[in-house]
C-alpha cells in the first residue's frame, strides 16, 4: 500500500486552499468528475458493498428453497412443521444479534477491515455448511444459517462505517447510499436466482439438490471475493487515528484522495478527526473518570462502559427509545415476514406451483428496488416524519386489503383467481409503501438522532432491535400463516396502525437538524455541551488555527470557529 500511496501522492500537484464548507460545495459540482479520476475509491467502496449485497442476499434465499421440490421432499421434517421452519429461518437472526453485537467492539479492537474479513469467514463457513446438508438430516441446515447470520450481523454493523470513514466528505453520501442499494439488490438477486436454479432438473420430481444448493452456493462467492480483495484495501483513517497510527492515516487520506500528504484539505480532514478522535477520549473520560483512566489495559471494559453511557441520563434513554422503537415498528410492520416467506405467501394466495410463485417473488424483489431510489433522492426535501406517515397509511391499506380478500375467498382459490391476483398486487403496493419510506428513512433516523458522544454506540443498540424483533417475526410467522391465515394480515396491519399514532404524536421530525437543532427536538442539552467539548478539541489539535493561518479574512476566522460535527 505503501507504494501505492507514495506514485499517487508524487504523482499530484497542489491546489487552491478550500476552507471544509467550501470543500464540500465544490466537490457536490464535481462529483461525478471526482469518481472518474478517482475509480480506486469506487472500486474500494464497490468491495465493501458486498458486505451489503451478502446481507441483502440472505434475507430471500432461503424462502425460495422451502417451495422447491426437492428441497420439500429432502428435508419433510423441515417442511411439515411450521416451527421447524421458523426456527430454520430466525436462526439466522440469533446470529445476527450475536454479531451486530460485537461488531462495534471488534471493530474498534481489530479495525473495521479485519472485522470485515472476519463476517466474511462466517459466510463462506456458513454458506458451504448449509450446502453439505444431507437428505432427512437438516442439522447443517441449521447449523449454516446460523453462521451465516453471524456474518451479515457483522457486515450491518461494520460495512457501513467502513465506506463512510473511507470516503471523502463529498462523496460520502453517495457511497454510504451505495451500500444501501447494494443490500436491496442482494435482495432481489435472492429472489431471481431462486427463481432460475428452480429450473435445475425441471420443476417436478426429477429437480436436481443443485436448485436449492445452488442460491447458497452463490451467496459465498461475494465473500470469498471480498475476503480475498480486502487485504489490498486501505485501514479507515479515523480507526488509525483513534490507534494513534496518525502517519499512516495521513497517508491514507491522501492516497484516496489522490492528493500530497501536505495539501491543505489532507491537512483539514485529518484534523478532522483527529478533533474527533479526541472528543471522544474526553467524553467518555467526562462520563467515567476511573474507568478512562485504565482505558488502555481494558479496551473491552472500554467499549461495554460506552454502551453503558447510553442509558446514564433520562435524555440518552430518550434517544435510545426512540431508536428501539423506530425499528420496532419498521419491523412489526410485517416486511420480514413477506420477504421471508414471499414464496410461501403467494402459493397461500392461491398461486398454484412453486414456479408462478418465485416468479412473483421475484418481481417483488424488482418492486423493492425501484421503489427505494427515489426515496433516497427526496428524504432530506420531504421529511421523516411525512414519509413515514404516508408509507404507513399506505402499508396498513394493503395489509387489510389483503386481509380481506384472504378472509373471503381462501377456501376455493381455483375459482377464484383473479381475487388472488388482486391480492398479490397489495402486496407489492405494500413493498412499494415500505421501499419508499420505512426503508430508508429508519436507518437515517436511527444514525442522525444521537449526540456525537454516544452516536456509534446508539445506532448499534438500534440496529440490534432490527435483529432482535426480525427474530421474533421469522420465527412466528410460519406457524401464523398456518393457523391464523387472513388475521396475519390483520395483525400487522394493527401495528401499522399504532405506528402511525406513535410517529404523529411522539416522532420528532428530525430533517435538517443539526446536533445542536436535536437538542430543541429532544428538550436536552446534550449536544449543545457535546458542540462545545468539541470546539476545544479542534482548538487543542490545531485544526482552529491551521484555518485562521491559512485562509485570512475576519469571515474565514469566524468560520473556523464552527463545529465540524455534521459530515456529508
Amino acid at each position: 500500500m505503501a507504494d501505492r500511496m507514495s506514485s499517487d501522492v508524487e504523482t499530484t500537484a497542489p491546489g487552491p486552499i478550500v476552507h471544509p464548507r467550501q470543500r464540500v460545495q465544490l466537490a457536490k459540482k464535481t462529483m461525478w468528475q471526482s469518481l472518474r479520476h478517482n475509480p480506486k475509491v469506487l472500486v474500494i467502496a464497490f468491495f465493501a458493498s458486498f458486505g451489503g449485497l451478502e446481507y441483502g442476499y440472505q434475507q430471500g434465499v432461503l424462502g425460495q428453497s422451502l417451495v422447491m421440490t426437492r428441497f420439500t421432499h429432502s428435508f419433510p421434517s423441515v417442511i411439515q412443521s411450521s416451527s421447524a421452519t421458523g426456527w430454520l429461518t430466525s436462526v439466522l437472526q440469533l446470529g445476527g444479534i450475536l454479531g451486530s453485537l460485537s461488531a462495534g467492539i471488534l471493530g474498534e479492537i481489530f479495525s473495521r477491515k479485519y472485522t470485515m474479513f472476519f463476517a466474511c469467514c462466517w459466510v463462506i463457513l456458513g454458506s458451504y455448511l448449509y450446502v453439505g446438508a444431507q437428505v432427512g438430516n437438516p442439522s447443517l441446515l441449521y447449523a449454516g444459517r446460523f453462521f451465516t447470520g453471524v456474518g451479515v450481523g457483522l457486515f450491518s454493523g461494520v460495512g457501513p462505517l467502513y465506506n463512510a470513514e473511507l470516503a471523502a466528505p463529498e462523496m460520502r453520501g453517495l457511497l454510504v447510499s451505495f451500500y444501501q442499494f447494494a443490500t436491496i439488490l442482494g435482495i432481489m438477486l435472492s429472489f431471481w436466482v431462486g427463481y432460475g436454479s428452480n429450473y435445475i432438473g425441471g420443476t417436478g420430481e426429477t429437480q436436481s439438490d443443485l436448485a436449492w444448493r445452488l442460491p447458497s452456493i452463490i451467496q459465498g462467492i461475494p465473500a470469498v471475493f471480498l475476503a480475498i480483495g480486502i487485504w489490498w484495501m486501505p485501514f479507515s483513517p479515523r480507526w488509525l487515528v483513534k490507534v494513534g497510527r496518525d502517519d499512516e492515516a495521513k497517508s491514507t487520506l491522501a492516497w484516496l484522495a489522490k492528493l500530497p500528504i501536505d495539501h491543505e484539505l489532507v491537512q483539514v480532514e485529518y484534523l478532522e478527526i483527529k478533533a474527533e478522535a479526541v472528543f471522544e477520549e474526553r467524553a467518555f473520560a467526562k462520563a467515567f473518570p476511573k474507568l478512562a483512566e485504565k482505558e488502555h489495559r481494558s479496551i473491552f471494559m472500554n467499549q461495554v462502559a460506552q454502551y453503558a453511557n447510553c442509558f446514564r441520563t433520562m435524555d440518552n434513554f430518550k434517544r435510545v427509545c426512540t431508536a428501539w422503537l423506530v425499528m420496532f415498528f419498521q419491523q412489526w410492520s410485517g416486511i420480514d415476514a413477506i420477504i421471508y416467506y414471499a414464496s410461501n405467501v403467494f402459493v397461500s394466495l392461491g398461486l398454484t406451483g412453486g414456479t408462478i410463485a418465485l416468479l412473483a417473488t421475484g418481481v417483488t424483489g424488482v418492486v423493492f428496488i425501484v421503489s427505494t431510489i427515489p426515496a433516497m433522492l427526496i428524504i432530506d426535501k420531504v421529511g421523516r416524519k411525512p414519509m413515514l406517515l404516508v408509507g404507513s397509511v399506505v402499508m396498513f391499506v394493503s395489509m387489510v386489503s389483503v386481509g380481506i380478500i384472504v378472509a373471503k375467498f381462501r377456501h376455493d382459490w381455483p375459482s377464484h383467481a383473479t381475487a388472488g391476483w388482486i391480492a398479490v398486487a397489495f402486496i407489492w403496493v405494500y413493498i412499494a409503501g415500505f421501499g419508499a419510506t420505512w426503508g430508508p428513512v429508519s436507518w437515517t433516523l436511527v444514525s442522525e438522532i444521537f449526540p456525537l458522544s454516544i452516536r456509534a454506540k446508539g445506532a448499534s443498540i438500534g440496529a440490534s432491535s432490527n435483529w432482535i424483533n426480525n427474530f421474533a417475526i421469522a420465527f412466528f410467522v410460519p406457524p401464523m400463516l398456518e393457523a391464523w391465515a387472513w388475521g396475519t394480515y390483520i395483525f400487522f396491519a394493527a401495528f401499522l396502525f399504532v405506528g402511525i399514532i406513535w410517529v404523529y404524536f411522539f416522532l420528532p421530525e428530525t430533517k435538517n437538524a443539526t446536533l445542536e437543532e436535536m437538542d430543541r427536538v429532544f428538550k436536552s442539552h446534550t449536544g449543545e455541551r457535546d458542540a462545545e467539548l468539541l470546539r476545544e478539541a479542534q482548538k487543542d489539535v490545531g485544526l482552529t488555527s491551521f484555518l485562521e493561518r491559512n485562509i485570512g479574512g475576519n469571515e474565514t476566522k469566524s468560520m473556523a470557529k464552527e463545529t465540524y460535527i455534521e459530515k456529508i
